[in-house]
């Protein structure tokens, strides 16, 4: 019982992954680009029939030339040698154009779902709400390990293996198909004599091909089944060691400054020694496959001639037919055989398309619910900001702060303070509508901007830097320069043009000024500034602050600070603190309930 029970599990579970794989395949031929899709896929598997009826035709050749060689017949001889020219050119032809529209179809599926993949990573902050997930054990499903490289990677040899993988199970069911019968009718009946009475198996070597295949698969499945989740880890780390490499390179003044490169080298080596084990067994299961797949392959060459042998010897078939027979048999064992052959393909394309599968569900399972969307509410064209009694959690489930509502009127200058870990970044996060650990409605005046303590500059030229996240085309070159020079960078006013990693080149300062400059171009009428000046001295802050608060000023907005400075209160007129909660305290006793880390109140500045 329980190896049936164990039987129809595996089969339910096999069952399972073939739906996700079909889930995963067919949205493409269903999508505006199905028609050339399917065209295209019409075209390769017409291709892949032409040359099964190829080798059928060869197959006849092979019998008719050799014929000829075993009588001395001359004449055939020649006219089949000018058959078999025009024979080898259309095959190649055919050869050629299956590849090209092979890779033509693999690749124009990658660049779909590489945009479909992007779209969905990229849409509603799901990339970030992964990350978050890491931090939130309840979301189960959430967190993906390195979604960059499943887009890049597991994309592309998916597609790859899906096609020729696909491709070749066609080939070997159509050369079954079209070779069994040749088979059946050359290797003639076996007869034998058990316990006086005479038996005949027609169709032999059709039969021992089916035993010989069916042990082979059942064998290879045995040896090689370690490799599917060897395949899935050696992704895995490979993509880690790659990621590790990467924030190597973007932290790498941070590094050189530390002088942490020995610790930073050790943990690369440490990741390195985790795709060197992990590759070491997957190659180790291979080799037992190998041996294995290779015995397999070289005994199904020899096996036809010893058992048609005996009728070649008698004089019974001719050496043409002998190679003929020879011929079939391998066209049927090698269509049998296509389970041993493609085995470790097999379990490679298992492992990326789990990979695929998980990254789908995962943007299932985000912590992003509804609920939390219909909570997280902008009013486009809102006079003020204001919040319904908001909840705001970290990932993990504790309470930050509960019952708190807000409001900010035009003309106000709000400063908020508190301990760090308090939640001052978690509301600003909540008040832009990307945390999704919270309750509550907010509405967020529509021309509001966002400015962190540390913000992204895409690689390339300054102006799409500081024009980012809008286009740079959108922004005269007097416009781009002038907010340069107001944020105190007048060096970089005639370098708009030039290509950088800008993250890297500028420093703290400049980096935080460069930020700026993009509030002074894009002349928000609220602002939400995170430690925005925190790397800059006291002269330039105070500067750069005054032109934000006059810019918002003359917009009719308003400016909400997160600063730990005494100097910037100055340029506030109300204050809001997060204090610890004395009730928190009570709620550790068993049976509590549990009560928010820290309150708000409200003061003038």
């Amino acid at each position: 019982m329980a190896l049936v029970a164990s039987a129809s599990a595996k089969w339910a579970a096999f069952r399972a992954f073939i739906q996700r794989a079909v889930a995963l395949s067919t949205p493409y031929f269903s999508s505006e680009d199905k028609w050339k899709a399917r065209g295209m896929l019409a075209a390769i598997v017409a291709l892949n029939l032409a040359l099964v009826y190829m080798a059928v035709v060869f197959n006849d050749w092979n019998r008719l030339f050799y014929d000829s060689l075993q009588e001395k017949n001359a004449a055939v001889f020649w006219e089949q040698l000018g058959r078999f020219t025009y024979l080898a050119f259309g095959f190649i032809v055919i050869a050629v154009y299956k590849f090209y529209l092979t890779q033509l179809l693999e690749m124009r599926w990658r660049a779909w779902m590489t945009d479909h993949y992007l779209h969905k990573w990229m849409s509603h902050q799901a990339f970030y709400q992964m990350e978050l997930a890491r931090f939130a054990p309840a979301v189960h499903g959430a967190h993906t390990d390195n979604p960059d490289q499943r887009i890049q990677e597991d994309i592309n040899q998916f597609t790859s293996y899906t096609i020729s993988l696909s491709m070749g199970l066609l080939n070997s069911v159509v050369t079954l198909a079209s070779f069994v019968g040749i088979l059946w009718s050359l290797s003639g009946a076996f007869a034998f004599t058990l316990g006086g009475q005479d038996y005949s198996i027609p169709g032999f070597m059709v039969w021992m091909a089916v035993l010989y295949c069916a042990v082979g698969s059942v064998i290879t499945h045995y040896i090689g089944r370690k490799q599917i989740p060897l395949n899935f880890e050696q992704q895995r780390v490979e993509a880690d060691f790659r990621h590790h490499m990467v924030r190597a390179r973007e932290y790498s003044e941070s590094i050189a400054l530390d002088r942490g490169e020995r610790v930073v080298r050790e943990q690369m080596a440490e990741r390195f020694s985790r795709v060197l084990s992990n590759n070491l067994a997957l190659i180790k299961a291979q080799k037992g496959l190998i041996w294995f797949t290779s015995f397999f392959g070289q005994a199904a060459v020899v096996f036809p001639f010893v058992v048609a042998a005996p009728r070649f010897f008698s004089g019974a078939i001719q050496l043409g037919q002998l190679t003929q027979i020879s011929g079939a048999f391998g066209q049927v064992q090698g269509a049998l055989s296509w389970f041993v052959d493609t085995y470790s393909s097999l379990a490679s394309w298992r492992a990326t398309t789990d990979r695929l599968t998980s990254f789908e569900e995962s943007f299932k399972a985000i912590a992003f619910t509804e609920r939390a969307q219909a909570a997280i509410n902008t009013v486009a064209n809102a006079p003020q900001l204001d919040t319904s009694p908001l909840r705001i959690s970290l990932p993990g489930g504790t309470t930050l702060l509960d019952h708190t509502r807000l409001h900010a009127q035009p003309g106000d200058r709000i400063l908020l303070q508190g301990p760090s870990g308090s939640g001052k970044s978690t509301l600003f996060r909540t008040l832009a509508g990307i945390w999704p650990y919270s309750e509550g409605a907010v509405a967020l005046p529509a021309d509001s901007m966002f400015l962190p303590q540390r913000a992204y500059f895409p690689n390339g030229t300054l102006r799409d830097a500081l024009a980012y996240p809008a286009l740079a085309p959108q922004y005269p070159n007097a416009a781009l320069q002038q907010a340069l020079r107001d944020a105190l960078l007048p060096h970089l006013a005639d370098s708009l043009d030039v290509v950088d990693a800008w993250s890297q080149k500028l420093s703290g300062g400049e980096q935080q000024r460069l930020a700026i400059a993009r509030v002074l171009l894009k002349k928000p009428q609220w602002l939400f500034a995170d430690e925005a000046t925190s790397a800059l001295d006291e002269a330039a802050e105070a500067v750069l602050y005054q032109r934000m608060c006059d810019l918002v000023a003359e917009k009719g907005g308003a400016l909400v600070s997160i600063a730990h400075r005494p100097g910037v209160a100055a340029f506030h007129n109300q204050r809001w603190i997060l204090e610890p909660n004395p009730q928190a305290a009570e709620a550790a006793s068993p049976g509590a309930q549990a009560a928010a880390r820290f309150s708000l109140s409200v003061k003038p500045a």
